[in-house]
């Protein structure tokens, strides 16, 4: 493999172009390895690469130390730092997600459908691995064992690209998998991590790499993901913004209302689940606006609202059209009454992003008209959305939110990470001429 500066914005060009194709060639191999790895074996990886990842945490912490230190440096907004910092809680955090991961049942071979025709032939549907991964990912250097833990137990390869922030860090785990997978006997080249900053790179990894990459999923900000949607030459897994909505419809109860969206939007602001528009029915604002407003202000929560909003506090500032499409990634929210459900579900159609919204309400009607209209990846009840989470939903961890309408949406998952093939069995059957 050549030789790259790994602290260099531009390499080679002809350096790069040969280690990224050399770096496809080895994952298309090690993927036909690890569809064929049995469910015992991947397990047993999993295992070793979460054990490994613990006992290299001293020199994560560091490298991640360096990491914070320069995005700190750079003057890199409070949302992104604490995205990128790992403690010795996060990381533990990261290892145990592994081992959950290979706990799960294994997605490969499972039966999806069998049904017989009337020639006798027997039909069967049964996944199998989508091949080689991309992941394309910016701040979170978590993603780096979570992707590629979920990769490897749906018998993929992973080709892991990391942003500058979180360069470091994710070398370093990718560094403590690969030792995890070599000790259990599978391919190292099963997760690789792109060793060059070079922006070319993901240039060439959205062209294919001569074939060698099946499906690209960017985790980041909205320029990573419209560049990857516009120049991708392999289907996208991706979601382009997280515009998620709290609607608190007239039979909301109060308490429930103020406890779900103070952790829908303060629990952890820079999440793509947080929450980003409050919006409250006018048939129960004069109980309900005001305690609302006042328990996100006293949060610490700034507030963008329309006149109404405005008037239930004067720390509200007033809300402009672009805020109910922002995606504000921090402690402000923008807030509006609407006149009931339908006010409700047009305001998200029309600024949402298809991601995940909420309804608080004791309706079981109106609840049922609310996730079943809403047309976002996510829909829930009387539950924050902040749930918008692989582990949340039992898949281990999640290598990203897809909010379009390929068959991986919402969490992708193990199950996300699979295609399928028919196979088809015969005694001698022949088409008729």
């Amino acid at each position: 493999m050549p030789v790259l500066n790994l602290r260099s914005n531009d390499a080679d060009p002809d350096d790069l172009d040969t280690l990224m194709r050399d770096i496809g060639r080895r994952a298309r191999k090690a993927a036909r390895a690890m569809a064929l790895a049995s469910a015992e074996t991947k397990d047993t990886a999993l295992r070793a690469v979460a054990e490994r990842i613990r006992a290299s945490a001293a020199a994560i912490l560091r490298e991640n130390a360096r990491d914070v230190s320069a995005a700190k440096a750079a003057g890199q907004t409070s949302a992104l730092i604490d995205r990128l910092t790992l403690d010795e809680a996060r990381l533990s955090g990261i290892a145990d997600a592994v081992e959950k991961i290979g706990a799960l049942p294994d997605p490969v071979g499972r039966q999806i459908a069998a049904f017989e025709r009337p020639n006798g032939l027997l039909i069967e549907r049964v996944a199998v691995p989508l091949g080689v991964v991309g992941v394309i990912f910016e701040s979170r250097p978590n993603v780096t064992a979570d992707a590629g833990a979920l990769c490897l137990k749906a018998g993929n390869a992973a080709i892991l690209r990391a942003g500058s922030d979180s360069f470091r860090t994710a070398l370093a785990i990718a560094a403590a998998m690969g030792e995890g997978l070599a000790s259990a006997g599978l391919p190292a080249d099963a997760v690789q991590l792109v060793p060059t900053r070079d922006r070319a790179a993901v240039g060439l990894m959205l062209a294919g790499l001569d074939g060698c990459v099946d499906v690209i999923v960017p985790r980041g900000g909205r320029s990573l993901v419209e560049r990857v949607q516009a120049e991708a030459k392999v289907p996208v897994f991706a979601h382009l913004d997280g515009i998620c909505h709290v609607y608190v419809a007239k039979a909301a109860d109060l308490d429930m209302a103020r406890t779900l969206l103070l952790n829908s939007k303060l629990r952890r602001t820079g999440i793509c689940g947080a929450a980003e528009t409050l919006l409250v029915d006018r048939a129960c604002a004069d109980t309900h606006l005001a305690p609302l407003v006042t328990a996100l202000l006293d949060a610490g929560c700034a507030v963008r609202g329309d006149a109404a909003v405005q008037a239930a506090d004067p720390r509200v500032t007033a809300a402009t059209d672009q805020d109910w499409r922002t995606e504000y990634l921090d402690a402000i929210i923008s807030a509006r009454v609407v006149d009931g459900l339908d006010a409700a579900i047009e305001h998200i159609e029309t600024n949402g992003s298809h991601h995940t919204d909420a309804i608080v309400t004791d309706d079981s009607e109106e609840a049922a008209r609310f996730l079943a209209e809403v047309d976002s990846a996510i829909v829930t009840h009387n539950a924050s959305t902040q749930f918008a989470d692989g582990g949340e939903f039992g898949f281990g961890a999640e290598i990203g939110i897809a909010t379009g309408r390929m068959h991986a949406r919402g969490p992708v998952g193990v199950e996300q990470l699979t295609t399928f093939k028919y196979r088809v069995h015969g005694s001698g059957q022949i088409r008729p001429v």
